[in-house]
């Protein structure tokens, strides 16, 4: 089997500049909002988008395909890793305030079931556990349309002032 794939993004360094001269809420919605438009490179790489956003709480959406398979038959692990650091990455970026931004610390995952082409529309959810003054606790995980849960992951991020 033979496939090709593409794609394209926006420029991120245009909507970094944006995300310094508003709050993480706003600019969350500003990419949802802007539809193919907010698009980052990576959602693009992957085949997501960011479908639902509010204060702590986010949630991206896509369907997994071959082009995302290991060896074994099934998505790549990574695939899920990255798509658990999205969601909860971009339920603390609802919490920060203009000038600011937040970095990943950590992320621990487990996996439970596999990830396949032939799941259909998955939903990778973020919610913020605990927002401190310099650090956010996030849970992220990743749900079929049954609503099976296949992975779930949490995450320490930094919040700090923009050119920190």
């Amino acid at each position: 089997m033979e496939g090709t794939r593409t794609y394209s993004w926006v420029d991120p360094r245009e909507l970094a500049e944006l995300s310094r001269e508003m709050d993480g809420l706003a600019f969350s919605r500003h990419l949802l909002d802007a539809g193919d438009a907010g698009i980052m490179p990576i959602a693009a790489t992957l085949g997501f988008r960011l479908a639902e956003i509010d204060r702590g709480h986010a949630v991206l959406t896509g369907e997994l395909g071959e082009h995302l398979y290991n060896p074994i038959g099934m998505v790549h692990g990574g695939v899920a890793a990255t798509l658990l650091e999205s969601a909860a990455g971009y339920a603390v970026q609802t919490t920060v305030p203009v000038g600011n931004g937040y970095t990943t610390l950590d992320l621990s995952v487990h996996y439970l079931r596999p990830l396949t082409a032939d799941l259909g529309r998955i939903r990778a959810i973020g919610t913020v556990l605990n927002r401190g003054r310099r650090t956010a606790l996030a849970h992220a995980e990743i749900r079929d349309p049954a609503d099976r849960l296949l992975a779930h992951a949490t995450s320490s991020c930094m919040i700090f002032a923009a050119g920190e």
